[in-house]
C-alpha cells in the first residue's frame, strides 16, 4: 500500500509542476492574473503531494515493508528507529524523494512570501521553479523509482550503510546541504524572471538578498556538519580530506560567497550586473554538478555513467542550466550595460571585486582537481587520483591572498580613499601581524606557509575587530554618553556591514584551526598488550581491558585506554571497533579528548583475537575547537546581515491588502 501510495503522489505531484510551469508562462504573455494566482496557489498542492510521498516510504521503512526496494537495501528489523527514519535520505532514491520535498517547500515558502505582494516577474520566477520541479520528479518516476519493488521478498533487510549508524550527525548533515544547494533555486529563479521579462533592474537583487543568506547559512552549516562527522566517526584524525563528495559541496559555496559580495556592489553603484548574473548562474550549476557527480554514479567510476539514465538526465539538466542561463545573459546584454565605473583602485568597489576573482580562481582549482581523473579516466581509462597536496598547495596562495582582501575591504571607503586614511586604519593590524610573525620565530616555527597564513589571519581578525569597535565607539558618541547596549544598537544600525564584519572575524578563526591542524598535528601508531604501558611522543599510553557490548545491529569492542601527560592524572579513552551483520571489516569509532588548545584523538585500528593485544593510532590535533567556534562565529555573522528589519505598520499593510483573487472579484 505505501509503495502505491507514494507513487500516486509522485505522479500527481509532477501534473501539478507541469500545470504550474504551464500556468505561469501563460499568465506571464498573457498577463493573466488568475492564471497566476492560480499557478501560485499549485504550489501547496505540490507541496502536500510531495510530502505524502516521502510520508508514504518513511511508514514502509518503519513498518519494515521489504516488498519495495529500497527499504529492503537500506533498512532492516534490528536497525534502531532512530536510524530506520534516517534511512530515508541514506541512498539516492530516498534522497532524491527528501530533495524533491525541500524543493516544494521552497516554492511553497515564495508562494506564502508573496502572496500579497503582486510582482510582474513572479509568474516567471514560479515558471522556473516549477520547471526545476518537474525535471526532479522525473527522476524519481523513472530512473531512480524509490518505491519499485523486489522480485523475491527478502525474511529481513540489509540495513543502512554502518558509516551511517555510527553518529547522529547524519540526521541533520544531509538536510542542511540539501537546504543550501537548493536553496539558491530561488535566487537563480529570479535572475532567470528578471532576463525573461526584460525588467533588469536591481529588484530582484534586493528581493533575494536574504534567500541567497539562507541557502548560504545552510550551506555553510552543512559542510561544517559534514567535516564534524568525518572528524568524530571516521578515525582517521581529520575534517576534511579534499574527497570528490565533500569538494562539489565547497563549490557552490565559494561562488555563492563572491556572489553576496558582489551584489552589494551592484546595488550601491549600479554596476557587475552581468557578474552577478553569471555568479549565480554558476552558483546554481554547480549545485546541479554536484548532484550530477554524487547521484549520477560518476564519482565511483565513469563506466557506471552509462548503466543507468540518471546520469545522462543530469548531463543533460546541466547543459540545459547552463546555456539557457548564460543563453539570457548574451540576449539581454544591451540592456545590462553597466551604469557605473570603479573609480579608484582604493576602494571598497576594487577590494569586493578582487575577491570575487579570487574566489572564482579558487573554484576553478578546485573544479580542476575534481573533475581531472574524471576526464583521464573517460578518455583514457586509466584511473588516477588527485589529492591533498594538490589542493593545499594550489589553494594555500589563493587563500592568503583572499585573507588579505578580508582584512583590508572593511578598512576602505567605497568610491575613492586615501594613502593616509588608509595607513592610520592599517597601523595596528599590520602591527599584530608583524607582532605574531616574531613571536613564531623566537619560539622556533620555520614552517613558512604556517606563519604566513597565522599572520594573515592575525591581520584579518585586528581590522575586522578594530573597525567592528570604530562602529561601536561612533554609535556611543551619538548617542551622548556611555550606553552598555552601543554594541547592539550599532549592529541594529547596519546589520549588513557589522554582520559581513563578524563572518570576517569567523573566518580568521577557521584559518587559524586549519593552519594549526594541517602544519602542527602529529600521529603516533602504538601496539600493547593488556596492562601494558608505553610512549607516544609526549603521551603515557596504557592498555586496560577490551569490553564487548553486543547491540541489535551491531557488536561493539571497546578498548579502555589510559592516556596521560606530563605527569598529569590519566584520562579514561574508550575507542571501538563495530562489527555490522551486513559487512565483513569492523567500523571504527575513534575517542576524542577535547581542549581549548589541542584535541587527543585515539582510533582503534585492529585487535587481536581474543582481545588481549590492541593496535592504536594516537594524534595530537592542535586548533581544531577553534574550527567549530569559527564555524559558529561565520553563522552568526550571517544570520544578522541576514536579519530583517523591524518596520513599523509593515504588518498591518500586509493584513489589510486584498489578495489578488479578491481585488479581481471586487472589480
Amino acid at each position: 500500500m505505501p509503495a502505491i501510495l507514494g507513487r500516486f503522489a509522485l505522479v500527481l505531484a509532477l501534473g501539478v509542476a507541469l500545470y504550474g510551469a504551464v500556468a505561469s508562462v501563460l499568465a506571464a504573455r498573457k498577463e493573466d492574473v488568475v492564471m497566476g494566482e492560480s499557478a501560485r496557489l499549485a504550489a501547496y498542492s505540490l507541496l502536500v503531494l510531495v510530502a505524502a510521498a516521502n510520508a508514504a516510504m518513511l511508514v514502509a521503512i518503519l513498518h519494515n515493508d521489504f516488498s519495495i526496494r529500497y527499504v529492503a537495501e537500506n533498512s532492516s528489523r534490528e536497525t534502531p528507529t532512530f536510524f530506520k527514519i534516517l534511512s530515508l535520505w541514506s541512498a539516492d532514491e530516498g534522497s532524491l524523494l527528501l530533495w524533491n520535498l525541500v524543493l516544494a517547500g521552497y516554492i511553497s515558502a515564495v508562494a506564502v512570501r508573496f502572496r500579497r505582494r503582486r510582482l510582474e516577474i513572479l509568474p516567471w520566477v514560479f515558471a522556473v521553479m516549477f520547471f526545476i520541479a518537474a525535471f526532479y520528479l522525473i527522476l524519481v518516476l523513472g530512473p531512480t523509482s524509490p518505491f519499485a519493488g523486489v522480485a523475491t521478498l527478502p525474511a529481513d533487510g540489509r540495513g543502512p550503510l554502518p558509516l551511517l549508524q555510527n553518529n547522529p550527525l547524519m540526521a541533520v548533515h544531509p538536510p542542511f546541504l540539501y537546504l543550501g544547494f537548493i536553496g539558491f533555486t530561488v535566487p537563480f529563479a529570479f535572475a532567470m524572471a528578471a532576463l525573461l521579462s526584460g525588467r533588469l533592474s536591481d529588484e530582484w537583487i534586493r528581493i533575494t538578498r536574504r534567500w541567497t543568506i539562507l541557502a548560504w547559512l545552510c550551506l555553510t552549516t552543512g559542510l561544517v556538519l559534514g567535516a564534524l562527522w568525518s572528524y568524530r566517526v571516521l578515525g582517521w584524525g581529520g575534517f576534511w580530506a579534499w574527497d570528490p563528495v565533500e569538494n562539489v559541496a565547497l563549490l557552490p559555496w565559494l561562488l555563492s560567497t563572491a556572489f553576496l559580495h558582489s551584489v552589494i556592489i551592484q546595488e550601491r553603484r549600479g554596476m557587475l550586473k552581468v557578474w552577478n548574473l553569471s555568479l549565480i548562474v554558476g552558483t546554481f550549476a554547480l549545485t546541479t554538478l554536484a548532484t550530477f557527480l554524487t547521484r549520477g554514479s560518476i564519482l565511483s567510476s565513469v563506466h557506471s555513467f552509462a548503466a543507468s539514465l540518471v546520469g545522462p538526465l543530469y548531463l543533460g539538466f546541466l547543459t540545459v542550466v547552463l546555456l539557457v542561463g548564460f543563453g539570457l545573459i548574451a540576449w539581454r546584454a544591451d540592456l545590462l550595460r553597466k551604469e557605473g565605473r570603479i573609480d579608484s583602485a582604493l576602494s571598497r568597489e576594487s577590494a569586493f571585486l578582487g575577491n570575487n576573482i579570487v574566489l572564482l580562481a579558487m573554484t576553478f582549482v578546485v573544479l580542476l582537481g575534481t573533475i581531472y581523473p574524471l576526464l583521464i579516466e573517460s578518455i583514457t581509462g586509466r584511473q588516477v587520483s588527485v589529492g591533498g597536496p594538490y589542493f593545499r598547495g594550489s589553494t594555500l596562495p589563493i587563500a592568503l591572498v583572499l585573507l588579505l582582501l578580508a582584512g583590508a575591504a572593511p578598512l576602505l571607503p567605497w568610491r575613492v580613499g586615501s594613502w593616509a586614511a588608509l595607513r592610520r586604519r592599517l597601523a595596528w593590524p599590520v602591527a599584530a601581524s608583524a607582532a605574531l610573525i616574531v613571536i613564531l620565530a623566537t619560539v622556533g616555527v620555520r614552517n613558512l606557509a604556517a606563519i604566513a597564513a597565522l599572520s594573515f589571519a592575525a591581520f584579518v581578525l585586528t581590522a575586522n575587530l578594530a573597525e567592528l569597535a570604530r562602529g561601536v565607539t561612533a554609535y556611543r558618541r551619538s548617542l551622548g554618553g556611555t550606553r552598555r547596549s552601543a554594541l547592539t544598537g550599532a549592529i541594529a544600525r547596519d546589520r549588513r556591514m557589522y554582520g559581513g564584519l563578524i563572518v570576517h572575524i569567523g573566518v580568521a578563526l577557521v584559518a587559524v584551526a586549519l593552519t594549526a591542524s594541517w602544519s602542527f598535528s602529529s600521529v603516533w601508531d602504538v601496539k600493547l598488550t593488556k596492562g601494558q604501558e608505553t610512549q607516544a611522543g609526549p603521551y603515557a599510553v596504557r592498555f586496560d581491558g577490551l569490553r564487548k557490548i553486543e547491540q541489535p545491529q551491531r557488536s561493539v569492542f571497546v578498548a579502555d585506554i589510559s592516556v596521560s601527560r606530563g605527569g598529569a592524572p590519566p584520562v579514561q579513552m574508550h575507542p571501538s571497533m563495530n562489527l555490522y551483520p551486513s559487512v565483513s571489516q569492523p567500523i571504527g569509532s575513534p575517542s576524542i579528548r577535547v581542549g581549548v588548545v589541542q584535541d587527543t584523538y585515539v582510533s582503534l585500528m585492529s585487535l587481536q583475537p581474543g582481545g588481549e593485544t590492541v593496535y592504536l593510532r594516537l594524534y595530537a590535533d592542535p586548533g581544531v575547537t577553534w574550527l567549530w567556534i569559527g564555524a559558529l562565529v561565520m553563522l552568526a555573522g550571517g544570520a544578522i546581515a541576514g536579519w530583517p528589519r523591524r518596520q513599523p505598520g509593515r504588518r498591518v499593510h500586509r493584513e489589510n491588502t486584498p489578495s489578488i483573487l479578491e481585488e479581481v472579484s471586487v472589480s
